[in-house]
C-alpha cells in the first residue's frame, strides 16, 4: 500500500504527522487500545477494508423475562484492498473470512476496545487453521480497527416488533497477521 492509498482511505490531509500516525496504527499498533494489540513475533500480512451490512435481530433479552433487545445476528461484507479491488468475503456466523482463491479462516473472539460513539468496537480475534491453501493460509490474529456505523439500530425493540430484522451498514480495517 502506498502513502497516498492510504492517506485517500483515511480521508485524511497530507502531513507528516498524519502519515506516521497511519502508519503507525497499520503497523506499529501504538494507537490501538492494549487490549486488541497483536502479540509480538507477529507481522501485518494483509489489509484489507471491509464494507458491508450487519443484519439485528429483536429477541427476548436472554435471562430477562419480559425484555427484548436488538441480537447480533451477522455479517456480510466484501474485503477489498485500498484501491477499492475484491480480495475476499466476510460472513457468518461462525465469523469467516474467505480469500477471493477459496482460503478461508474461522476464529474466536480475544478482546474488543471502545470505538467512537455510532461504530462497532474495536476487534482482535485469535485465527483457526486455514482451510485451503492460499491467502489466509498462516494467518494467526484478525484486527477489526478503524471501524465506521454497524451498531445495532436506534429503533426501538419491543414485544410488539419481536421478530423484527434491521440491517446497518458499516465499514471496517480487516488486518491479518501471521507469526514472524
Amino acid at each position: 500500500m502506498n502513502t497516498r492509498q492510504l492517506l485517500c482511505h483515511l480521508g485524511t490531509a497530507l502531513s507528516a504527522t498524519c502519515l506516521m500516525s497511519a502508519m503507525s496504527l497499520a503497523h506499529g499498533q501504538t494507537n490501538l487500545p492494549d487490549p486488541i494489540k497483536v502479540p509480538s513475533g507477529h507481522k501485518l500480512v494483509l489489509e484489507s477494508v471491509g464494507v458491508g451490512e450487519i443484519t439485528y435481530e429483536c429477541r427476548d433479552k436472554a435471562n430477562a423475562p419480559g425484555q427484548t433487545e436488538w441480537f447480533f445476528v451477522g455479517p456480510k461484507a466484501t474485503l477489498n484492498d485500498r484501491d477499492g479491488k475484491m480480495l475476499g468475503s466476510y460472513f457468518g456466523p461462525p465469523a469467516t473470512w474467505q480469500a477471493k482463491d477459496g482460503s478461508t479462516i474461522t476464529g474466536t473472539q480475544l478482546a474488543v476496545a471502545p470505538s467512537s460513539s455510532g461504530n462497532l468496537p474495536y476487534q482482535l480475534v485469535k485465527a483457526n487453521p486455514a482451510q485451503g491453501k492460499g491467502a489466509m493460509t498462516g494467518v494467526s490474529y484478525i484486527q477489526r480497527v478503524a471501524t465506521r456505523g454497524g451498531v445495532a439500530p436506534g429503533l426501538a425493540c419491543t414485544a410488539a416488533n419481536k421478530g423484527q430484522r434491521e440491517v446497518v451498514n458499516y465499514q471496517a480495517d480487516y488486518l491479518f497477521w501471521a507469526a514472524n
